[in-house]
């Protein structure tokens, strides 16, 4: 392919998008009647929808127990709770992250200690958590990052050997697979984000899923009290009343309204993105300088494919930065962007901010005396590095052959002429994370 670029002042490769090929969530009239039903019956704050779509949820999603909460950062909160994080207790985590799947333990007293991610999967490294691991490791919170399924396996088994409870942080990966098992049914709880833009999207609340029936109660515990009534344990049950961790965390009933409907649609749907991804990356990954971001383990998949990304490598295409491609990519009419989330441990609110007042940095806040920020975090190279070597794919929520075709040529049309970008190329991503994420315009 050839033709000037037109972030040099050529010709796009797309001049009209179709928004409809990234719209999402896809509202039917089924979701439209829910909704209204729920707020006509004035039940917007009841729970009969919500145990409803709680208890399908837990069928899906291979779990004995799901509690619904008004958003994903509330069910992670309390997951952490429920499986007694508590003070000075450490909780390992990815940097490479959402900040929802961690900032909670500061409230429980606890503090994160970051580990570095594995640069194929970009989740969890599992050596590098092994490395964390001290006596006052509580924890650990796995995030299956972009929707691509951690290496359960090795973590599991490290996990148990030491003693750490397991948090599954499945936010980016509802209904992927590790290996034919799903994720979320590995650890001891697990968190799943239901925000509209997930790839189960249901407007915006969150769901706990856990096969252990003290967990699933002391949930209910921390941030319920309406529903009380389901606690049956005496060593919970004592406590029962009002919300204990002085939360409330009831979810909004039109939420769980679309959620009821979208069991209904969810697979189908996914099989349809999945199906445009593979496409779309089938083709990109024939370029230099782009491999997709996707398992290659028999009976692992990335579900609904949420924050689909790309290995970038400036090499293959003569040092060109990921920056200077993202953006000539996008002015050729197509989805890219530079990079993913920043790595948290660099983040203010981790290395120098004093949160409740406590005269030292909250990260710090509950370690003995003397200790510093720079004595719990040591450099992490992959984190601090990644931003400059992922790209962000246009997500397809429709197979439109045509429209993927035009997409993965305006990817060959910059990497066949990259060349012509490297003078004023300025070097480094200016700015990664969601933001940098496709979004279409009408």
């Amino acid at each position: 392919m050839s033709g000037k670029l037109a972030l040099l002042g050529g010709s796009k490769t797309l001049e009209k998008v179709d928004p409809d090929t990234f719209k999402w969530p896809v509202v039917t009239d089924d979701h439209r009647k829910a909704v209204l039903d729920v707020i006509d019956r004035g039940a917007m704050s009841g729970r009969d929808v919500t145990d409803e779509f709680a208890e399908a949820f837990a069928k899906d999603f291979e779990r004995k127990h799901a509690l619904m909460c008004n958003n994903g950062t509330a069910a992670i909160h309390s997951g952490f709770w429920a499986i007694g994080v508590g003070n000075s207790d450490e909780v390992i985590c990815p940097s490479i992250t959402f900040w929802a799947s961690i900032l909670q333990v500061y409230s429980l007293g606890a503090m994160p200690v970051f580990a570095d991610v594995d640069p194929e999967t970009l989740c969890l490294d599992p050596a590098d958590f092994e490395r964390c691991i001290t006596e006052r490791t509580k924890a650990v919170v796995v995030v299956h990052y972009a929707g691509y399924p951690a290496d359960m396996d090795r973590i599991m088994e490290i996990a148990n050997r030491h003693g750490v409870k397991v948090l599954e942080d499945c936010s980016h990966a509802h209904a992927c697979y590790y290996k034919g098992r799903q994720v979320g049914t590995f650890g001891d709880v697990a968190g799943f984000s239901l925000m509209s833009g997930k790839s189960f999207a249901i407007g915006e609340a969150g769901m706990l899923t856990t096969d252990d029936r003290e967990i699933y109660e002391r949930a209910i515990l921390f941030g319920h009290y309406i529903r009380h009534g389901q606690i049956e344990l005496e060593q919970v049950k004592k406590h029962i009343g009002l919300p204990c961790g002085g939360y409330k965390y009831r979810p909004h009933q039109c939420s769980s309204a679309f959620g009821l409907v979208q069991m209904k649609y969810y697979k189908e749907q996914f099989a349809e993105i999945d199906k445009a991804m593979t496409y779309f990356c089938d083709l990109i990954d024939q370029l230099p300088g782009i491999r997709t971001h996707r398992p290659a383990e028999e009976g692992s998949t990335k579900g609904g494919w949420y924050f689909p990304l790309a290995h970038y490598n400036p090499a293959e295409l003569g040092g060109l930065s990921v920056q200077r491609f993202a953006d000539a990519v996008a002015a050729e009419g197509a989805g890219c962007g530079a990079g993913c989330n920043k790595p948290l441990h660099t983040h203010t609110v981790f290395t120098e901010m004093d949160i409740y007042n406590q005269g030292k940095p909250t990260r710090i806040a509950n370690l003995p005396d003397g200790m510093t920020v720079e004595q719990v975090q040591k450099p992490l190279l992959v984190s601090e590095t990644v931003n400059n070597l992922v790209v962000a794919l246009p997500r397809f929520i429709h197979f439109d052959k045509e429209m993927i075709e035009q997409q993965a040529a305006a990817y060959k049309k910059v990497v066949e002429n990259h060349a012509d970008l490297l003078e004023g190329d300025a070097g480094l991503a200016e700015e990664g994370g969601y933001s940098a994420t496709f979004r279409s315009k009408k």
